[in-house]
């Protein structure tokens, strides 16, 4: 997994999904032999010649400017994250050593404080590969609670979201939308893959996902980015019911160092309510209930 390499994958899938209707060109009504745009039409349509298009998209030419990037993104209709993605598969890598084997992920004491001072709020934190560094009380209720709640303090036996996402009939049920949370693992995936085209374990990861979930292997191939910071979910919790959340997602600028993912609910909403009850184990507490019975009584 090279950056070259992934660099003449994502721009062969995403000339393939535009169409010449789609920019406008007419096609006369001849056959095509492969679905999307020829070469030469998306050379054209970013205003550089064809050969050159055909040597960057082969990994053959290592050397586009800003501009030309640019251009090509343009033509191909890509979003922000996916033009950031295209210009970070482009950069030379720096000169020097072989990458050594990565080291096992931790958090600092800070990120551990950041942990704590959000006890009451799922969340946890995750290293670049989506491997679970850490979690709170909610957090692992929410989003693993049938997961050992200590096994993210072993490296070799943290639990893995992707893994849990793609191969775990417990977190699929978890979401009402799989899919939307599947592409949103493979989008963040990818600009993972693109800012470390080196790390064995990320790739290791990769391929036993595309070996292991169909699913996963076709998100994977057409090379479409997702930068989800953001995102509203519809979960159903096998101990709280049904919830509605914002999970956000914290990380540094760099976007290098573990994330810290959130889950929060419209305050004073049911769903706040039942994630208030993770704390607990999805069930009230006695004083709760006591409460609910004397509200029940007739005065």
């Amino acid at each position: 997994m090279n950056k070259y390499g992934q660099l003449a994958d994502f721009l062969q899938a995403r000339r393939g999904l535009l169409h010449p209707e789609d920019v406008g060109l007419q096609t006369y009504g001849e056959r095509r032999r492969v679905p999307g745009l020829r070469r030469e039409e998306l050379a054209m349509l970013a205003g550089i010649s064809a050969p050159y298009y055909a040597r960057l998209e082969q990994g053959q030419s290592r050397n586009a400017s800003r501009e030309v990037l640019d251009a090509i993104a343009t033509a191909l209709r890509l979003d922000e994250s996916e033009r950031a993605h295209l210009h970070e598969l482009a950069r030379a890598p720096k000169r020097g050593r072989a990458a050594p084997r990565p080291r096992p992920e931790r958090i600092t004491p800070a990120t551990s404080a950041l942990l704590s001072a959000l006890e009451g709020t799922p969340a946890i934190v995750m290293g670049r590969r989506s491997d679970v560094l850490a979690w709170n009380t909610q957090g692992h209720a929410l989003f693993a609670g049938h997961v050992d709640r200590d096994s993210p303090a072993e490296p070799g036996g943290r639990p893995n979201m992707a893994k849990l996402v793609f191969l775990d009939a417990h977190t699929r049920d978890l979401y009402t939308d799989w899919p939307a949370k599947a592409r949103a693992v493979v989008g963040n995936l990818r600009l993972t893959a693109g800012r470390y085209p080196e790390d064995p374990l990320l790739a290791g990861l990769i391929g036993e996902l595309s070996m292991r979930s169909t699913e996963f292997a076709g998100m994977w191939a057409d090379h479409r980015i997702l930068a989800c910071d953001v995102a509203d979910y519809e979960m159903h919790h096998p101990t709280v019911g049904a919830l509605s959340v914002t999970q956000q997602t914290l990380q540094s600028p760099q976007g290098d160092g573990p994330a810290v993912v959130i889950a929060t609910a419209t305050p004073g909403s049911p769903s706040a309510t039942a994630i208030s009850l993770l704390a607990h184990g999805g069930r009230p507490s006695e004083t709760a209930q006591t409460r609910r019975a004397a509200q029940s009584r007739p005065s």
